[in-house]
């Protein structure tokens, strides 16, 4: 028997472009009857004009759902994106090629000028209309471009009557893989989120999307269970399980009551071949609506912040410390400026409840924290050394990821780009580095001390020596050739004197958070 079990994965149920649909017929089999001993009198035949026998569903469950189906439809949209993106630079090596080859077809891949060649990718999802003037939820990957952070060049909304749309962002959240988008309509069709605390196991769900781009495509299933986390998922995960097939091009579309209400936003699907083998994912409405409100009323979503990095509890450790292996977490670290450690919450401490709610696998501490109004003064029950002691914190705004990782903010492709600055252009042809100036928002971002000084690396060329040698995002270079440079101008300008001089390599000081400096050795471009 062959064992797939490595073959399993976890997909994001957007679709690329370059996936070709194949659609197999079903064939049904029919098992045959076993046969039955006939009583000794027989009732007589029925008529031969009586009708055909309707065979009644289960109690509870709907005879049909196209009435449903006929008034939620129309809600739902398509969602095309476009982006450029760069053609390969390097060929592949294959059976009877040569170097004329590869070096023609590496020609190919390159403008006169030695710039990468681009194409125009596409790519497929749905969403849903929530308001009469046009206001859409999808997935946050939907729209996102091939490095999951920048926005991709254009969207697309299509009705189910087939009138088109272009489509602008009001905001969007990578950590609940949300976003919210804008038409200019009026009198839409729209649905309305429901409250999936109330949804059970067994409970009938409907999915509407757009599967491999086949257009409004209805399937149903039932909510199969409750609070889920993925692998490779999210701390605030919580997501509902479903059968109803959802596949590749349903990111971002509704999951349905019978009702009619939004229950879930299909996100993602467990599988090992790409397509649907009925487990299927869906972000919660409970944990959906708040998000999609705080980007309708300001673009950007605010959560909850503790300022301790957490661990779940497993068996091993569980059982060193005498503890149930299914409640709590444990805290690996404490951040020094953070509520926790003004609370007096320490590395090691098993945190059992918050502001009330025990922490358990299905309830993490992310999750009841973000969901915690800012500034509110909460319990926190932990266990420390076998006592269980309750400490009180308060809850601050959670800093942005990019803060938190200590990188700069990545802006979206629709924001002005980081090279406008003096210099800028000349150090990335020089060097492939987009650099900037360090402003004090860069460098509250990054924690650097006042006593760093230098530019900081945006953008790093994959193809460049200097991504060769190390150099990343949020990187400081603090001198080139030991001359000390504050701006992308005077990089640009230590470059071009080492070229003056005949050296096709300059030394770089380069500083990265707060550890020590080192010098690299980049050639110049």
């Amino acid at each position: 028997m062959q064992d797939s079990s490595n073959k399993s994965r976890f997909l994001t149920a957007g679709l690329s472009a370059g996936i070709a649909a194949v659609v197999a017929t079903a064939i049904p089999v029919l098992a045959q009857a076993p046969a039955v001993q006939a009583p000794a009198m027989q009732a007589p035949a029925a008529p031969a004009t009586a009708g055909p026998v309707q065979a009644l569903p289960p109690r509870g469950a709907p005879v049909s759902f196209a009435d449903l189906t006929a008034r939620l439809q129309p809600a739902v949209v398509n969602i095309s994106t476009t982006q450029r993106v760069e053609v390969g630079r390097f060929p592949r090596f294959g059976p009877g090629t040569n170097l004329e080859d590869l070096f023609r077809r590496f020609q190919e891949q390159q403008t006169e000028d030695g710039q990468p060649v681009t194409r125009e990718a596409t790519s497929l999802g749905s969403g849903f209309v929530i308001s009469p003037d046009g206001y859409i939820v999808t997935n946050n990957h939907v729209i996102s471009g091939r490095d999951g952070q920048k926005l991709v060049d254009t969207i697309t909304v299509t009705l189910s009557d087939r009138r088109e749309y272009t489509a602008r962002v009001i905001g969007r959240d990578p950590l609940s893989d949300l976003a919210l988008l804008k038409i200019d309509g009026e009198n839409l069709p729209y649905v309305q989120f429901g409250n999936s605390e109330g949804t059970r196991v067994g409970d009938w769900a409907i999915a509407i999307g757009n599967p491999f781009g086949l257009g409004g495509t209805v399937t149903a299933g039932i909510v199969s269970a409750l609070h889920r986390g993925i692998q490779g998922g999210g701390a605030y995960d919580r997501y509902i399980q479903t059968d109803a097939s959802i596949n590749q091009g349903n990111s971002g579309g509704p999951l349905f009551d019978l009702n009619g209400n939004v229950i879930g936003v299909n996100t993602a699907i467990f599988s090992p071949t790409g397509g649907n083998v009925g487990v299927g994912f869906a972000i919660p409405s409970e944990l959906a609506k708040p998000v999609i409100d705080q980007l309708r009323a300001s673009g950007k979503v605010k959560r909850g912040y503790l300022g301790v990095q957490i661990q779940n509890m497993t068996p091993a450790i569980a059982s060193s410390l005498g503890l149930p292996k299914d409640r709590g977490e444990i805290v690996a670290s404490v951040e020094p400026s953070g509520p926790a450690r003004a609370a007096g919450v320490q590395q090691g401490d098993v945190v059992v409840k918050v502001a009330g709610q025990e922490v358990s696998p299905d309830t993490s501490l992310s999750y009841i924290v973000a969901n915690t109004p800012i500034g509110s003064r909460v319990p926190i029950e932990v266990i420390r050394g076998g006592k269980r002691l309750t400490l009180t914190a308060t809850i601050s705004e959670r800093p942005s990821e990019a803060s938190l990782l200590g990188q700069p903010e990545q802006a979206d492709s629709t924001d002005k780009e980081e090279g406008d600055q003096p210099g800028a252009e000349a150090a990335r042809k020089s060097l492939g580095l987009t650099l900037q100036a360090l402003s004090p928002e860069i460098r509250q971002q990054l924690r650097l001390p006042d006593t760093v000084q230098g530019v900081v690396v945006a953008k790093v060329n994959p193809s460049s020596n200097a991504a060769e040698e190390g150099l990343q995002r949020g990187d400081i270079i603090v001198s080139v050739n030991q001359q000390p440079v504050k701006t992308p101008q005077e990089a640009a300008d230590a470059v071009a004197a080492a070229r003056k001089a005949g050296r096709d390599t300059v030394l770089l000081f380069v500083q990265r958070g707060n550890t020590p400096g080192r010098f690299v050795g980049v050639k110049v471009q």
